[in-house]
């Protein structure tokens, strides 16, 4: 058998989340012009994750699909909410954990933090960072996030060993961005290109980089709030709209509406993203601190 054998069946999703467009209409437009998916090795499907929350212009109906698809979720016929029921008839497309249908998921994203072009990763795969190395190379923008925790089971992309979301930002929710829609589209050719070359063993392994710079999440921080759980606080004007920037030992957090300035108490420095995501207040997340690594990619 071989080391890396093709990743011939490929599902790109959009609207996991009915409020953020850039996906969804992505979706729609590539079901309209299904050539843009296509390439002579891969078998290319689209799914629109939520459709119900997309047209009520909400995130969701009842509970957060991409936190829907746990096994046990999965399993539990108990579980009768849309999503519930949605995540299930996309695993039925989709496959399950143990025997996947496809190779490879593409999940589309936007968020309210100035995350630009961030791909999101679960397992260190070879192929995933490889490609994500070459993605890196053409676009600058881009930035790999890798966030390893037992939630990170219950996202839609959990479906596949390999996969991965695309967050783009910042972008209010229910607003589609044409400058956002258009390098998307490229993004997800730029990967279909990279898979299909990598299926036919066409691709140059010098035009894919030796090492990947990668922002490895370590904690969740939560805004202040008091003891009934109110918000007492807000991100600081220093740090808000600085994904991904350098967030040094004593410099301020966050401020609170009287006035106190929060700082950061950590010993290190770290890189803040997914800061003042709106969909994330429910979540009481107000950032993710992240460690800055440089792996080694053996292409």
């Amino acid at each position: 058998m071989s080391v890396n054998p093709p990743l011939k069946h490929i599902a790109v999703v959009g609207g996991t989340h009915g409020n953020e467009l850039t996906g969804a209409y992505l979706i729609k437009h590539f079901e309209q012009h299904p050539e843009l998916l296509q390439r002579s090795s891969l078998e290319t499907l689209t799914i629109f994750g939520n459709p119900q929350a997309f047209a009520a212009g909400t995130r969701y109906v009842e509970k957060d699909l991409n936190r829907a698809f746990l096994d046990r979720d999965l399993s539990n016929p108990h579980l009768a909410t849309y999503e519930d029921k949605r995540a299930k008839e996309i695993c039925q497309v989709l496959g399950s954990k143990e025997q996947p249908k496809v190779d490879f998921i593409i999940d589309i994203h936007s968020t309210t933090s100035n995350m630009q072009f961030t791909i999101i990763i679960g397992d260190r795969d070879p192929v995933v960072l490889s490609l994500i190395a070459y993605l890196c190379q053409l676009n600058p923008l881009v930035r790999v996030f890798n966030w390893s925790s037992i939630q990170e089971q219950s996202f839609l992309r959990s479906l596949s060993h390999r996969s991965m979301a695309i967050e783009i930002g910042a972008i209010p929710h229910g607003v589609i961005n044409s400058w956002f829609f258009e390098r998307t589209q490229q993004l997800v050719g730029q990967i279909l290109d990279f898979l299909d070359c990598h299926n036919q063993r066409t691709l140059n392994l010098k035009s894919v980089p030796t090492t990947l710079e990668i922002y490895q999440g370590k904690a969740i921080v939560d805004y202040p709030r008091t003891e009934n759980g109110e918000l007492r606080g807000m991100v600081h004007s220093q740090l808000a709209g600085r994904d991904y920037q350098p967030l040094q030992p004593g410099a301020p957090m966050f401020i609170t509406f009287e006035g106190e300035e929060i700082k950061y108490m950590g010993e290190t420095t770290v890189y803040p993203v997914f800061i003042n995501e709106s969909s994330y207040l429910e979540k009481g997340i107000a950032m993710v601190l992240c460690d800055r690594q440089t792996i080694p990619i053996n292409p």
